[in-house]
């Protein structure tokens, strides 16, 4: 925690909140894969033909490409007004 911490101290506000929003969005693929009934990421990932490491860094909150979002809404079945509906 603490190297997060030291990194964003020097991160532009606006940078921050990059970041905020990227983890928003790492906790709910997170949600939506329990709510499918999988506790295991590698699990989840294999089942659904994704590469493993790349999911991992997506509940990681790394930050994803717009194919890989849409790949993973496409695994949900959810559109990304749905996605989005609580943010």
């Amino acid at each position: 925690m603490y190297i997060f911490w030291n990194f964003t101290r020097i991160m532009k506000d606006s940078e921050k909140n990059y970041l905020f929003e990227l983890d928003k969005v790492s906790k709910r693929f997170r949600e939506l894969r329990i709510e499918a009934g999988y506790t295991s990421q590698e699990t989840f990932a294999y089942d659904k033909d994704l590469n493993r490491v790349q999911y991992w860094r997506v509940e990681k909150g790394s930050n994803i490409t717009l194919t890989t979002f849409f790949k993973l809404l496409d695994v949900h079945k959810i559109s990304p007004e749905e996605f989005f509906k609580d943010f």
